[in-house]
């Protein structure tokens, strides 16, 4: 107190007289106690007007107040998942919860079929016991699953939850080594495979049988030699509930399924998805503004992320899911009206697939009020509004094996999100400064990394963190610490590196710009393939564009080129297609290389291929489909002829 009190007296002034430093008056025997109360008092005051100057300034702009509620919705989440974690209350408990809530609501409609929670239940303990009676599982097992989407790929997940086990979701399109790799990524030892996928598990069984693999195909009968039937099994095991103690080991840290990255860069990786991190990726649709009324169109593959959690997220939410086993844009709207849907699910492929569907009379006859997904294009986006009507879109930004999400809450086109200033608070992420010629990030003179500036594309890397954890890719380590950035701010931190490019705006709008290979250098610039495959679609005669860039003898970096297909009943006009590019692209960005294909090649979630298009290059002796090249001095696209691809090749043409 003495210290305080020589702070606040004048030189030779008893501590009996104080003086009004705004007067100057001296207050002759007032009590110290007073005037520390006074000043405590003003501190307080100015404290409140300086928060309440601070809360009308936010609240003037248009976003605080979204922001304000996405961040309150996002901070209720984690304290849900906080208290599911020190109980162990899994997404299979909150389902179980459901069905005793609401046993006779439907939870999932397929075809002309509705299943209730309480079916749901029957039926997916029926799949438990025929897995648990084969005598060959134990806790913490995993089974493979693959089949396309129905609802006996949702039995067979919550079974296996309810004895303690995981899966690993199979994408049913690879084949022979590659399904094998799969397989043994996540050490299952056991298969379920759909009937319609027999001949690619007999493609494989040989190797199967020969590593003591049990194989079920879902049939009443099954003649093959090492394969079982499955479903005559479900229909004569008791639908009871399980025991409890069948799945007493298990924790919010333990696997609830192995999803395997698209293979879009390589040979796919299966990412670990705990029960915790399953409990964050099922808040989306929390977030997004999905209530208990709402009923959830699903038509993406389950053995992905996006499609998988969004029955996990409908469990989350107590709502209906209308399934389909694949999607199929023209009868996409049919049965959003045939299910009374009012939230449906996309990727940016399906969204401009349905924009593209010749037009009818009935495009805005749905109830369809909201659309939550990823890698929407802004044009596709404001054509989706103006011809189906006013449908809230939620972009957001996310990788199955990631340890964070964006979302554009404010309905911003073209956005994955924001870094506003609530946000800032809760986030553990940056957009860092990336060397494309190395690739590899920038880093300053002390070694660490370099925020980017604004506007500036940049690498997005995520704190790893007990809150925000990565927990890599099954049996393989090499792949995981390759996601691993070490050193970024500070000595001994460790971020996720999601590979993919970003930037932040004026506004700080964050914008998705390319993935890390796909962005390529030519002439000593940066070229982002989606950027240059949007403005390409914008031709007449072009349908779609997959941008990529491709190495060319003598010259550094990689130069561009675009595989597309055309628009029904059109040619390639070759003399357009060189003014569009002339006009809208800077030279370094245009593709010098064309080639016309049939369809694009996709992955199961419909991203496109783009590995085997680099490795195969512009070479016309080993390409069949038309290809062609663009000759500056003729101002046109010119057919690619094996004489000009010597002449690119060996420098007699310039580029």
């Amino acid at each position: 107190m003495e210290n305080f009190k020589s702070g606040i007296l004048d030189d030779g002034q008893q501590s009996g007289q104080q003086k009004d430093s705004l007067s100057g008056t001296i207050y002759s025997g007032a009590p110290t106690s007073l005037i520390i109360m006074f000043s405590w008092t003003l501190c307080v005051l100015l404290l409140l007007l300086l928060l309440g100057y601070l809360l009308l300034h936010l609240t003037r702009s248009s976003y605080f107040l979204d922001e304000l509620h996405f961040v309150l919705t996002q901070l209720r989440n984690r304290r849900s998942t906080m208290k599911y974690i020190k109980t162990n209350y899994t997404i299979l408990d909150k389902f179980l919860d459901a069905v005793k809530t609401h046993p006779d609501k439907p939870f999932i409609l397929f075809r002309e079929q509705t299943f209730t929670y309480q079916e749901a239940d029957a039926l997916s303990s029926r799949a438990a016991r025929v897995l648990l009676q084969s005598g060959q599982l134990r806790e913490g097992d995993t089974v493979a699953l693959m089949l396309a989407n129905e609802p006996m790929f949702v039995w067979l997940w919550l079974g296996l939850v309810k004895i303690g086990c995981s899966a690993a979701f199979l994408n049913y399109n690879i084949r022979s080594k590659s399904l094998l790799h799969c397989f043994h990524r996540t050490s299952a030892k056991t298969l379920v495979a759909a009937v319609e996928l027999q001949d690619a598990v007999e493609e494989v069984l040989p190797s199967l049988l020969e590593q003591q693999v049990r194989v079920y195909l879902l049939t009443d009968t099954c003649q093959i030699t090492g394969v079982e039937s499955f479903k005559d099994k479900m229909s004569r095991v008791s639908p009871e509930p399980l025991a409890k103690d069948l799945r007493s080991h298990l924790t919010l840290q333990s696997p609830a399924t192995y999803i395997y990255t698209s293979g879009t860069t390589g040979v796919p990786k299966a990412a670990m998805i705990t029960h915790g991190k399953l409990w964050a990726m099922s808040f989306l649709q929390h977030l997004s503004g999905v209530n208990s009324r709402d009923v959830f169109y699903v038509s993406l593959p389950l053995y992905h992320s996006t499609g998988f959690i969004s029955v996990t997220g409908a469990i989350e939410r107590g709502i209906t899911v209308a399934l389909r086993s694949k999607f199929s844009t023209s009868q996409f709207w049919e049965d959003c009206r045939k299910y009374n849907v009012t939230v449906i699910q996309y990727i940016g492929e399906t969204m401009r697939y349905l924009c593209n569907t010749p037009r009818k009379l009935d495009d805005r006859n749905h109830r369809v009020r909201l659309a939550i997904g990823n890698g929407i294009r802004a044009d596709v986006w404001r054509e989706f509004n103006n011809r189906f009507g006013n449908i809230d879109i939620k972009e957001f930004y996310g990788a199955t094996e990631g340890n964070l999400l964006l979302m554009n809450y404010f309905g911003k086109v073209g956005a994955v999100g924001r870094l506003g200033v609530l946000t800032k608070m809760l986030s553990s992420y940056a957009v860092i400064k990336y060397d494309l010629d190395k690739e590899e990030p920038l880093r300053d003179l002390s070694g660490f990394c370099i925020e980017a500036d604004k506007g500036e594309p940049g690498l997005l890397v995520s704190k790893i963190t007990a809150r925000t954890p990565f927990s890599g890719y099954a049996g393989d380590l090499q792949q995981s610490e390759k996601k691993k950035l070490h050193n970024v701010f500070e000595k001994g931190d460790m971020f996720f590196n999601t590979g993919d490019l970003l930037s932040i705006d004026a506004d700080n709008f964050i914008y998705f710009q390319d993935r890390v290979g796909d962005t390529f250098r030519w002439k000593g610039e940066n070229v982002a393939t989606t950027e240059v495959a949007d403005v390409i679609t914008l031709a007449d005669c072009i349908r779609e564009a997959n941008v990529y860039g491709v190495k060319v003898a003598g010259h550094e970096g990689r130069t561009g080129m675009a595989a597309v297909t055309l628009r029904d009943g059109n040619k390639f006009n070759s003399t357009a297609l060189y003014r569009h590019v002339e006009n809208l692209l800077p030279a370094y960005a245009r593709p010098r290389f064309v080639r016309i294909q049939n369809s694009l090649a996709t992955t199961g979630t419909y991203k496109l291929k783009k590995a085997e298009l680099v490795q195969e290059g512009f070479d016309p002796n080993l390409i069949s489909d038309p290809l062609y090249f663009l000759d500056e001095k003729k101002k046109n696209y010119v057919p690619l002829t094996v004489d000009i691809f010597n002449d690119v090749t060996s420098g007699q043409i310039k580029i």
